[in-house]
């Protein structure tokens, strides 16, 4: 009697009644596989002349050239596994070592260089968003780490890097002029809060629903106002306020800086930050991989320490003291309706920036996509931490993910790591902060500003699509001039509404055969287009044939607002003894087509005085095939019957081939 292991090693087992089944175990055949022993020589099926037998095996019979084991028909005695045969040999191990072991030690090296690299980025814009947002400059270095050590380690995306952001710096201003800087945690937890919602509730792909020209355009909207309102700190001044006050003040901030020597320095330090961001990239060789801002931080700080310059700096306190946690006071003020706009609009924008920063650092690289709405969730954590803390709201940054994407990391270590290195810096070198003039920020700043505006996108978009483009201009425009949630609410009005005109495209033709007027109407006919439908109408109507044709089976779509008026003009002209064919479109809400009467005599009130069919009659359809020669229609078919005799002939031989080797 065989043992399990050599039963399951023949190919057969046992079913639950006893009996023995063919095919054993599944792990049993992968062994044979794995041993490279099959089944035995007589159980490989033996050929029948005139059938095409299986695939040829090998001389012992075990497998075929594609790997696969022969069938085994018939009940053969199951023969035990050869002692004599030698065990198959040992894969070699590779030299030098676990492989697993040296790729994580090589990897680990990568991830701590990435996030030396993110966090030499993200230090000189943690500064620069909490100066330009009229917060203290620790508020941000606090958001910061929160962004690395908090969400870099939650799920979500793999390599996105989150800190404070540029593109809420006037938002977050605006906020702080309105509500004051003890409000701000209040504000900041709350959309953190309202985020983690939207995230449980899986809404995270619905930013994605928004039209890239509204998005471009909300980009550019938040760029373009930035850039005006850093000009005043690039010269040592203090800007006016809102974004159009800014705007028409830059030439009388450049009358006062020309007039002033050390303002002139400070323009002159913000200037060349511009610069030197622009032409960074083009340098050859490693040089490029250094941070531009870096660069200039320390070129400022240098022109700073000479004698003679009197320039403003950064005036750092100690960062554990600049905590502010929310009080009762500051939660009552959720009360308010304004702080509750602000709010949704913190929501709204902070997590559009950070899933639409999501989507384009997926487009860097190879590695594991975005989970949306676990990064949402992520990101509202963070929020909600940095609301409880008192500090600035972040979101995911484009400049640092780029650059943990260009030093090669591959998991969440660099993030993470780039916040710890930050909270160090703070903590152990807060004095070397209280060097870097504020002009060379402002610089930073403005160059950032330029980049979310890209004013190359207009041109490219009104080459694309001019629609699009109003749409765009229209929300930028929008932002300026308002708020960032008005111009927003603006821009997506107006892609619904171009989105809705196009999607109503409808085509009209209108003529005359004979006695009858025909409107032939095709497309999708909503009330956008109501007066195009009114206008084909009366046209029709205006010929005054005793005949009209309302043909629109070429209609994808019509609402009840156009239903209502072609059933109208239907009604009124048929009153008046006019004859109107209506053929309505094929489609899910169209009325269906009156009945007939039992008798079958009384005429189709839409045709006239033809009369229908009765009940009993039969429907045929015209086949517009054209007709062949009989002869040749013959001799066809003879041939077919021919074909199809020898087909069945090959068919029935192959089916009494398969039933005996059954």
């Amino acid at each position: 009697m065989l043992s399990p292991g050599q039963e399951r090693d023949s190919g057969y087992g046992q079913d639950h009644g006893g009996r023995r089944r063919q095919g054993g175990t599944r792990g049993g055949r992968h062994r044979a596989r794995r041993s490279g022993r099959g089944p035995s020589p007589a159980q490989a099926m033996p050929s029948t002349p005139g059938i095409a037998g299986p695939p040829a095996y090998d001389a012992d019979g075990s497998y075929d050239s594609y790997g696969n084991a022969p069938p085994s028909y018939g009940t053969p005695a199951p023969q035990p596994p050869d002692p004599q045969s030698p065990p198959p040999p040992e894969r070699p191990r590779p030299q030098g070592g676990n492989k697993r072991e040296t790729r994580q030690k090589v990897d680990l090296a990568t991830e701590i260089t990435a996030s030396f690299v993110v966090f030499l980025v993200a230090l000189p814009l943690c500064i620069g968003v909490a100066v330009a947002s009229g917060a203290p400059p620790e508020l941000g270095i606090i958001s910061g780490v929160v962004g690395g050590l908090v969400v870099g380690m939650a799920r979500g995306s793999t390599l996105q890097v989150s800190g404070p952001a540029a593109g809420l710096a006037a938002l977050v201003a605006e906020a702080v002029l309105e509500h004051g800087l003890a409000t701000l945690g209040v504000i900041v937890l709350a959309s953190g809060v309202l985020q983690i919602g939207l995230g449980l509730i899986r809404l995270g792909r619905m930013f994605q629903a928004i039209s890239i020209a509204v998005v471009q355009g909300m980009l550019a909207g938040i760029g373009l106002p930035l850039m005006f309102s850093q000009a005043y700190p690039l010269a040592d001044a203090k800007a006016i306020g809102k974004p159009v006050e800014n705007i028409l003040g830059i030439p009388e901030l450049i009358a006062n800086t020309a007039a002033d020597p050390q303002k002139s320095i400070a323009a002159g330090l913000g200037l060349g930050t511009v610069v030197l961001s622009f032409l960074w990239k083009k340098l050859p060789g490693p040089a490029r991989k250094v941070p531009p801002a870096l660069v200039a931080v320390a070129g400022g700080m240098a022109v700073a320490s000479l004698p003679g310059v009197r320039i403003t700096t950064l005036q750092v306190g100690n960062l554990l003291a600049s905590v502010q946690i929310p009080g009762p006071t500051q939660f009552a003020a959720l009360a308010s309706g304004s702080v509750l706009t602000t709010v949704v609009t913190f929501t709204i924008i902070a997590s559009a920036e950070s899933l639409f920063t999501a989507a384009a650092v997926d487009r860097m690289h190879t590695g594991q996509r975005t989970r949306y709405n676990s990064e949402l969730i992520a990101q509202g954590a963070g929020n909600t931490l940095c609301g409880f803390l008192g500090a600035l709201p972040m979101t995911a940054v484009v400049a640092r993910s780029s650059a943990n994407v260009q030093a090669g990391a591959t998991t969440r270590l660099s993030r993470t790591l780039h916040g710890l290195w930050l909270l160090a810096f703070a903590l152990l070198l807060p004095s070397v902060l209280a060097l870097i003039p504020i002009s060379v920020l402002a610089g930073v700043l403005v160059h950032s500003g330029w980049k979310l505006f890209a004013p190359e996108e207009f041109p490219k978009m009104w080459r694309q699509d001019r629609g699009e483009f109003v749409v765009m201009t229209l929300t930028t425009v929008a932002i300026v001039a308002t708020a960032l949630l008005e111009g927003v609410l603006a821009g997506l009005a107006a892609g619904i509404v171009l989105a809705a005109l196009r999607m109503s495209q409808t085509s009209v033709r209108t003529s005359v055969e004979g006695d009858t007027a025909i409107l032939v109407m095709a497309g999708n006919v909503t009330f956008l287009r109501l007066p195009k439908l009114i206008d084909a109408l009366e046209t029709v109507a205006a010929a005054g044939t005793p005949g009209i044709r309302l043909d629109l089976t070429g209609v994808a779509h019509w609402d009840h607002a156009c239903r209502s008026q072609v059933d109208e003009f239907v009604a009124q002209h048929r009153g008046s003894d006019v004859r109107v064919e209506l053929l309505r479109p094929d489609t899910p809400n169209a009325p269906p087509p009156p009945a007939p009467s039992a008798s079958g005599a009384e005429p189709l009130p839409d045709s006239g005085p033809a009369h229908v069919p009765g009940p009993t009659a039969q429907w045929s359809y015209r086949d517009p095939t054209p007709v062949e020669d009989p002869l040749t229609s013959m001799n066809s078919m003879n041939s077919m019957d021919s074909t199809v005799s020898t087909v069945s002939t090959g068919s029935s031989d192959a089916y009494a081939a398969r039933v005996r080797m059954r």
